[in-house]
């Protein structure tokens, strides 16, 4: 379902000059699994994410959505696309049923199918008790809540999400993980990057690891990791490739610095 072919974005200006943000970056993520995209703070995770949902153009290189060009019909990408970005914000003066209904209107739904679909996403992420608030007295976790149900609403084959339990507490990162297995049971295609390994070990079928813009590693998570643990095989690849010892680069911990 999703294609990286070779994937290249330079950024040029500015006072570090040109910034090769991601370096030739393919993997493949198929329906009905789930991809955990893994790398450390300014690795090219989030380029790469935003490659995918055409909210930047490739340099060079490029990747099929679906089996959609993203620099050919990025249209048609963002039809079969829910992206979730790490930064997405919400309307504060609409309640979150008038929000999640004016993103489906965007995606030309019919009034029936948001009416339908938004009661099925209320009760997927338990969004029922606030969904005639409005969104600016929401709490972190009903706000990511609400960014997920507005992502989701076309009901897209393919998911991107960048982050989606980042700082929201367990009860609410919970939802959203039964959220991603969810999608999973349903046939989806979903691309997740996080920083918390243990969430990729739960949830992942595949995992890509990738470092100052270059994948290090992909495939099944079986085969990456070779019966070690993923702490472990990510901080050695990561290690070597900052030129570092595996105790040096680790440090500890569950989380990706």
């Amino acid at each position: 379902m999703i294609e990286a072919r070779s994937l290249r974005k330079v950024f040029r200006g500015g006072a570090r000059g040109e910034v090769v943000a991601a370096d030739g970056v393919s993997f493949t993520a198929a329906a009905g699994r789930v991809l955990g995209l893994l790398g450390p703070n300014g690795a090219g995770k989030t380029t790469t994410l935003r490659m995918l949902a055409t909210i930047l153009t490739p340099t060079s290189g490029t990747a099929l959505v679906d089996g959609i060009d993203v620099v050919r019909d990025p249209l048609s990408v963002r039809r079969r696309i829910g992206y979730l970005s790490g930064s997405t914000g919400v309307y504060e003066r609409m309640t979150a049923r008038e929000m999640v209904a004016y993103f489906g209107r965007l995606h030309q739904m019919s009034e029936e199918r948001i009416e339908r679909r938004t009661r099925e996403i209320f009760a997927l992420l338990r969004m029922e008790d606030f969904a005639d608030r409005m969104a600016g007295t929401f709490s972190s976790g009903q706000k990511q809540k609400l960014s997920i149900a507005r992502t989701i609403i076309h009901d897209p084959p393919v998911l991107v999400f960048d982050e989606p339990t980042a700082n929201l507490d367990v009860l609410v990162a919970r939802t959203v993980v039964e959220f991603i297995r969810h999608a999973k049971d349903r046939g989806k295609c979903v691309v997740l990057s996080t920083h918390v390994l243990s969430e990729v070990e739960a949830l992942a079928d595949d995992v890509a690891i990738i470092h100052r813009g270059r994948i290090l590693a992909s495939g099944p998570l079986p085969e990456v990791t070779g019966g070690r643990r993923l702490e472990e095989v990510f901080f050695d690849l990561v290690g070597k490739d900052s030129g570092l010892s595996g105790e040096g680069a680790a440090g500890g911990g569950e989380a990706v610095p």
